[in-house]
C-alpha cells in the first residue's frame, strides 16, 4: 500500500512532498514546480490584462512608452497580490524592507524591460510609416516578447532572492484546522 502524508487542510500533498529540485524546501511552502507553474499562471493572468491595456491605449494613438508603462502597472498590481499569497504562500502585512521593496526592484527591471523594447520598436515602426493595426500588432509583439524573455529571470529573483529570505507565514493566533491525511499509491 502507499504511504500516508499529513497535509494541513486547505494545502495539497503535492505541495507538501519534499523534492530533489527545492532542497530549501519549508514546510507549509509550495514545491519548487508549484511555485513555477502558479507564478507562471499569475504572470499569464497578468499578461492579458497588461495586453488589452496596451491594445487599448495603442488604439488611441498613445505614444508606446507611455502606453507600455500603463500595461505593466495594469498587470503587476494585481500579480503581486496573486502570486504572493498562491505562488509563494505569503500572506498578511508584507514586509516593506524585506519584501515589498525587493519586490518592486525586480518587477520594476521587468517593466523597464518591456518599456525598452516597446519603445525601440515604435521608434522603427516610425520611419518605416507602419501604422494603424499593423503598428499596434508590431508594438504588442515587442511587449509581449520582453515578458516571456524576463519571466524566468524574474521567477528564480523572486523565489531565490525575495521570497526564500522570509520567514515561513507566521502563526496568526488563530487555531488551524485538523490536518488532513492524504494516502498516494
Amino acid at each position: 500500500m502507499g504511504r500516508v502524508t499529513t497535509v494541513p487542510a486547505g494545502q495539497d500533498a503535492a505541495d507538501q512532498q519534499e523534492s530533489a529540485d527545492d532542497p530549501d524546501h519549508q514546510p507549509g511552502r509550495p514545491t519548487f514546480f508549484a511555485r513555477m507553474v502558479r507564478a507562471l499562471m499569475s504572470s499569464g493572468l497578468a499578461t492579458g490584462m497588461s495586453q488589452v491595456t496596451l491594445i487599448v491605449l495603442l488604439t488611441m494613438n498613445l505614444n508606446p512608452t507611455a502606453a507600455s508603462a500603463a500595461a505593466f502597472v495594469a498587470g503587476a498590481i494585481p500579480n503581486y497580490f496573486v502570486a504572493r499569497r498562491w505562488a509563494w504562500n505569503r500572506r498578511g502585512k508584507p514586509d516593506v524592507k524585506r519584501e515589498l521593496l525587493p519586490y518592486l526592484f525586480v518587477i520594476g527591471l521587468g517593466g523597464i524591460t518591456s518599456m525598452t523594447l516597446t519603445t525601440i520598436a515604435g521608434w522603427v515602426t516610425e520611419p518605416l510609416r507602419i501604422e494603424g493595426f499593423v503598428r499596434v500588432i508590431v508594438l504588442d509583439v515587442a511587449f509581449l516578447s520582453s515578458y516571456a524573455l524576463v519571466f524566468l529571470i524574474k521567477f528564480t529573483l523572486l523565489d531565490r532572492f525575495v521570497y526564500s529570505k522570509l520567514d515561513a507565514p507566521k502563526a496568526t493566533g488563530k487555531i488551524e484546522p485538523a490536518a488532513v491525511q492524504t494516502q498516494t499509491a
